[in-house]
């Protein structure tokens, strides 16, 4: 199977359908179809050739949805670009890829305009006078499951942003499996407000096209009460969060006055949810099965937690899903048992080719796994496991804060501080000390209309953390710099903090030296 055959089953099936839902358009499955395959012709007749690649520029919308069924019919790869990106990244990406094709629309004109693009790349403006096509009948099939279907571009926060390259074969094993353990089905309508540059966003379409259901689509979460409202009136079922838009609704009021029965469940993805959002979200929905998950673009996804073992286990993010397998080795590669901490490693079809033109960082990566012949994904990532197998994520290998010559996890610094009350999101960072090497210092991102002293904050911590986890420095900010995808960006406040060292700015609202 190909991705595109996600498509052309499913108009064949329910052709009569709703496949998406945008504003106040309402498009079928015969519909959208019809749509890519015309743009397929369009492109096959630009001269785009099998495994070129074509990027789409275009705000979340019927549009980006039929682009990318479009490209990767006519045989090429789609990359999904940000609607936020600025002409310098953008142009990064065009000129790192070799775009053959860029799709995008009139209200993009501006950044478009001010780019030097790749020699022979083809602009293709959505409303324009475009290439009519010759057909509305699918392409001949071009390409075969190991091809590329699409370059998945990270947000780049270390660096330039890296192509993440993902076969059709990658992308088909990765949404059957979230399919399987979600339990999805035509019936299913789920509200989508991620962005489709992001992985977890693009697959809630790519899941729910696979098994002839609706997507909800919205370009962003900026007018949340509007957002709940026609999740009422749609009849929502399931509902993707990330732990922004988690914080965001649970501040909401009168949410629990709003009638959510048909929704079925809620995922979490992109980052772990504090065990106090969780516990909120259980009380607003208490009808929704709530999967907590982990995945990193290199793979989309590794693991999710039972809805049944939630309450046990809420800070787990579960077991490697269907056709996966995960395990934890230490820095010489051996795998180690339960308890010990170690870097996560992934094993099964859905781990990518490689970074495009980057066979260095590939390298970094992926390497010879225990049968010949065969490479797994090293994550980066630090982990635990129990004895029955569940996943526990420590931090990322960079984030780790050695101070006091203990290693602290961030996370568990910040899942305390978010069980304070009128704490709406928090993150931990380790900043210089030429006493303990790294202090911990946390942000707070207090709820709306919410006071809260510095004091308060430590003797919290005192009284859960053990000593050397207490942090030593508290901020309190209005809001946070955050990654194209809505996580916290660590690096920024590492940067914002590196910048107000050296311009001697005061770096903290308050300090605390534990004796």
């Amino acid at each position: 199977m190909l991705l595109h055959d996600f498509l052309t089953e499913s108009a064949g099936k329910f052709p009569d359908k709703t496949a998406l839902i945008f504003k106040d358009r309402r498009i079928t499955y015969r519909e959208l179809d019809r749509q890519a395959n015309r743009l397929a012709h369009a492109l096959i007749d630009l001269g785009v050739e099998r495994g070129e690649r074509v990027a789409i520029f275009l705000d979340n919308s019927p549009e980006s949805v039929i682009a990318l069924f479009g490209v990767i019919k006519a045989g090429a790869a789609f990359i999904m670009l940000s609607a936020a990106l600025k002409a310098g990244k953008l142009g990064y990406i065009l000129s790192q890829s070799g775009a053959r094709a860029l799709i995008s629309h009139r209200n993009k004109l501006g950044i478009l305009d001010s780019l030097t693009v790749p020699s022979g790349m083809v602009k293709i403006i959505i409303g324009e006078d475009n290439p009519c096509p010759s057909s509305d009948l699918c392409p001949e099939r071009r390409n075969i499951d190991l091809d590329l279907a699409a370059i998945v571009y990270t947000s780049g926060s270390t660096g330039d942003p890296k192509g993440v390259m993902m076969t059709h074969l990658n992308m088909v094993c990765a949404a059957t499996s979230i399919i399987r353990y979600l339990k999805i089905t035509s019936d299913d309508i789920t509200m989508n407000v991620l962005p489709l540059s992001f992985n977890y966003g693009l697959y809630q379409v790519l899941m729910a096209v696979r098994c002839g259901g609706t997507v909800v689509l919205e370009k962003s979460f900026l007018y949340p009460y509007a957002v709940i409202e026609k999740m009422i009136r749609e009849k929502v079922t399931g509902f993707p969060l990330v732990p922004t838009l988690a914080a965001m609704m649970l501040q909401m009021e009168s949410l629990k006055e709003y009638d959510f029965s048909s929704l079925r469940y809620i995922t979490n993805a992109g980052a772990a949810l504090p065990e106090s959002h969780i516990r909120k979200l259980k009380a607003v929905f208490p009808q929704a099965a709530i999967y907590s998950m982990y995945g990193l673009t290199e793979c989309t996804r590794v693991s999710y937690l039972p809805p049944e073992e939630l309450d046990r286990r809420p800070n787990s993010v579960g077991k490697p899903m269907p056709n996966v397998e995960a395990f934890i080795v230490d820095e010489k590669g051996n795998e180690v048992g339960p308890g010990v901490v170690g870097e996560l490693v992934v094993r099964g079809s859905n781990v990518m080719r490689g970074y495009w033109n980057d066979p260095e960082g590939t390298n970094r990566v992926l390497k010879a796994g225990r049968y010949q012949g065969e490479q797994i994904l090293y994550t980066g990532d630090l982990f635990r496991m129990d004895e029955e197998g569940y996943l526990f994520f420590v931090s990322r290998k960079d984030d780790l804060i050695k101070t006091r010559g203990e290693r602290v996890s961030p996370r568990e610094v910040e899942n305390v501080l978010c069980q304070i009350d009128g704490v709406s999101e928090a993150a931990v960072i380790g900043v210089p000390d030429d006493l303990l090497g790294q202090a911990i210092k946390a942000f707070i991102l207090p709820c709306r209309g919410r006071s809260l002293g510095e004091k308060e904050i430590i003797a919290w911590c005192m009284n859960r953390l053990e000593f050397f986890m207490v942090p030593k420095y508290v901020e309190f900010l209005s809001e946070f710099p955050r990654t194209g995808t809505g996580k916290i960006d660590r690096k920024k406040l590492a940067m914002i903090l590196k910048n107000e060292h050296r311009e001697n700015k005061k770096i903290s609202t308050y300090h605390y030296d534990i004796k």
